[in-house]
């Protein structure tokens, strides 16, 4: 007996989609998933210093200090039967373009949120509620001249 291969051979590397089998059950995605993977798909694009408003900063540090961190913090998603909308708030690193922040963030969400999730993306709204601007750097007393003076 000899093995047929139903896919055409063309070359082509593509996965089938999975058709849904009908009788077998439901599958329900709930909205803190698809937050959370939205989050992490944000705080990858490089700009974002934080999720979440200004205020909010202070405690996620700490949060991000003993090792914590909720992936899903700034991020709202509204799920349906085969739709999501999902809403970001971020902060911003000083010195990023913000518009094109906004657009690299709005395309990280829905290539993950498409890819991992499996859900239609109809929008994602981000809001870039403050700028980081980071401290400035306090001269350090390195050289073995600063050490012995300091003994």
């Amino acid at each position: 007996m000899e093995y047929q291969n139903p896919q055409p051979s063309q070359g082509s590397h593509a996965v089938p989609a999975p058709v849904p089998v009908p009788g077998l059950g439901r599958t329900v995605i709930s909205e803190t998933a698809v937050a959370k993977v939205a989050g992490i798909a944000a705080r990858a694009v490089p700009g974002v210093y934080s999720l979440g408003s200004g205020p909010s900063r202070a405690l996620g540090a700490i949060r991000d200090a003993v090792g914590s961190s909720d992936h899903a913090a700034g991020v709202h998603a509204e799920v349906g039967e085969t739709q999501v909308a999902v809403d970001i708030s971020l902060v911003a690193s000083y010195g990023t373009p913000l518009h094109s922040l906004a657009n690299e963030v709005r395309a990280a969400v829905y290539r993950a949120v498409e890819e991992l999730v499996g859900l239609q993306v109809i929008e994602v709204n981000v809001e870039i509620t403050d700028v980081y601007v980071p401290p400035p750097v306090k001269p350090s007393l390195s050289g073995p001249a600063e050490r012995e003076a300091l003994l």
